[in-house]
């Protein structure tokens, strides 16, 4: 599996999700890339609501898509080789529990050149909550960190106050050359 398989998944998902009028937003490694830093990544990552998921797995599960194991969120596209991680709007990122920021509503995305994403702002709070809340999620804040370098965001991005202090930090690190 590579790089055109994540692809293919992607536009296979996303494309049904649209026929079947679900709102989504694709976010982490597949969002990132549409904003600019360029990551790879061996799976597809889809906001959707409970109802969305619920919609699309009745649609599709046993026809191009099968759930990752009982009762997973999670769904599996065999054709193409690819996990598809379903964050559901509502939850709570990193490490689930309760804090200010939560997965939005999908219906807030905006429509990037080839996919709905979460607008930069979202992304880039939600990255952040998810790697200082869980350990295991220190991915999430070199994310940031790549993607202000990539996409040269401004210091004064507007994010929650609860992720402020933390965007900061990561801004400033970003301003020096990466070692190379």
């Amino acid at each position: 599996m590579g790089d055109a398989d994540v692809s293919r998944a992607l536009v296979k998902l996303t494309t049904l999700l649209d026929e079947l009028k679900i709102p989504y937003a694709i976010v982490g490694a597949m969002a990132l890339n549409e904003y600019g830093y360029r990551r790879v990544t061996a799976d597809v990552d889809v906001l959707m609501t409970r109802e969305g998921l619920a919609d699309f797995k009745l649609a599709h599960l046993g026809r191009g898509y099968v759930d990752r194991f009982p009762g997973s969120k999670g769904m599996r596209d065999p054709e193409n080789g690819v996990d598809i991680d379903v964050l559901i709007a509502g939850e709570f990122p990193g490490d689930g529990a309760p804090k200010p920021i939560v997965f939005p509503d999908p219906k807030t995305a905006v429509r990037g050149a080839r996919v709905a994403l979460l607008p930069l702002e979202r992304l880039v709070e939600l990255k952040l909550a998810s790697g200082m809340t869980a350990p295991h999620r220190l991915k999430d804040l070199a994310d940031v960190l790549e993607l202000v370098r990539a996409a040269h965001l401004p210091r004064d991005l507007e994010v929650h106050s609860y992720v402020r202090a933390k965007y900061d930090e990561l801004w400033v690190a970003a301003q020096s050359a990466p070692n190379e």
